[in-house]
């Protein structure tokens, strides 16, 4: 870790390692739960980590993301989000956009899929055990099933699916922002022609519904579906499938919390919500938003103008709010976590990843209750200098 200034401290303090919160980083920000940092890109910026702060940054609409945008913003990428991203809007901008496509992710809406989803799982773990073990549950099932799943939402044809893994894949590179951008172009490229066939021949897929609107007051614009789209692909698979593969290696890495789902799988849902909380996905501090006004947070001014980001990873750790917060439990009951965001821009598709990953354990459970690492745990590989933390493969035997 290294001193920029003056009381300022270059974040992140140190390299990302596997699922672990950074040790400095929690130490520090238990005593400075908001701190000024230098950020990779763009300058200085706030950080805050108390549970109840990164809400209000979250919430308060004077904490703006579309002031966010440009490049001279700090930033923790090389590269920030475009001002057509409905992730780089506020209301009433972002209100339009979300109100449309909201609908197609209710409760209601998603376990009107956990049937495909279901069936999706079955045909990939069959295919799986039918070869025999040992195998890579990210090549057999927790990469398949996400980019599907997505992929049959949007109304992508099959053949097409094995780009898109590889456009996504680029797209959150953090080391390399030229391959970044290039896939964005590609992804950009390929849901505009998407889009112009939908204008011209409806289907009863999201985009073919979100295309297929007379009202001009709630038309989206074709940059604006494009932009929704691939804010979907990137959230869908690339989160969902990290994921996916988080929670396997963590429950087989403590084989107590496997055996107490292999003993009550209905414990899963809970298991969801505490692994979510528990589980830092991102590699970095979020989106940086900037003050509108002066706001205070835990006794210290954030002035007009200011930068400010949230680590999740460690709110979601704030002893105000779980106790033990560093244990894993079942049991902890309701589980505010801030894992799938707060507010306007809380994730549109958090009941769609929460359905893929209850149905994928409860899966496991079922078909496998013996699934156990096929390598010791040192040989597991990580996908490095990415957005998103995961396993880059999962070798397990069963």
């Amino acid at each position: 870790m290294t001193a920029t200034g003056e009381g300022i401290r270059a974040y992140p303090f140190g390299p990302v390692d596997r699922l672990e919160v950074d040790p400095k980083l929690a130490e520090i920000c238990g005593e400075q739960p908001v701190l000024r940092v230098s950020l990779p890109y763009g300058g200085d910026a706030w950080l805050v980590t108390r549970h109840a702060d990164v809400r209000a940054v979250l919430a308060d609409p004077r904490f703006s993301r579309a002031a966010a945008v440009g490049e001279d913003i700090p930033r923790t990428v090389a590269t920030g989000l475009p001002s057509t991203s409905m992730l780089s809007m506020d209301p009433p901008e972002h209100s339009r956009l979300r109100r449309r496509v909201a609908n197609s992710f209710t409760v209601r809406r998603v376990e009107a899929l956990r049937p495909r989803v279901q069936h999706i799982v079955d045909g990939l773990l069959d295919t799986m055990i039918a070869a025999g073990g040992p195998a890579d549950l990210t090549q057999t099932l927790t990469w398949p099933l996400p980019i599907t799943v997505i992929c049959e939402l949007l109304g992508v044809p099959v053949a097409d699916r094995d780009r898109f893994n590889v456009w996504v894949d680029g797209l959150l590179m953090l080391s390399d922002p030229v391959r970044s951008m290039e896939a964005r172009g590609h992804l950009n490229d390929y849901l505009a022609g998407l889009v112009a066939l939908r204008r011209t021949t409806p289907t009863d897929d999201l985009l073919g519904e979100l295309a297929d609107v007379a009202d001009e007051e709630d038309r989206l614009l074709d940059e604006e579906l494009v932009s929704l789209g691939v804010s979907l692909l990137s959230a869908g698979q690339e989160a969902t499938a990290n994921q996916l593969g988080n929670f396997v290696y963590t429950l087989l890495t403590r084989p107590d919390l496997w055996q107490k789902l292999v003993a009550d799988p209905a414990l899963v849902p809970d298991a969801v919500e505490e692994l979510s909380r528990i589980i830092p996905i991102s590699a970095s501090a979020g989106f940086t938003r900037i003050a509108t006004e002066d706001v205070e947070l835990s006794g210290q001014t954030i002035r007009a103008g200011d930068a400010v980001v949230a680590e999740l990873g460690i709110a979601n750790r704030d002893p105000e709010v779980f106790d033990h917060p560093e244990e894993i439990d079942f049991h902890r009951g309701n589980v505010p976590h801030v894992t799938f965001g707060h507010g306007v821009h809380h994730c549109l598709g958090a009941q769609l990843a929460r359905m893929e990953l209850r149905v994928v354990l409860e899966s496991l459970l079922r078909r496998l209750p013996g699934l156990r690492l096929a390598v010791p745990v040192d040989q597991i590989s990580w996908r490095t200098e990415r957005l998103i933390r995961g396993v880059d493969a999962l070798p397990v035997s069963w």
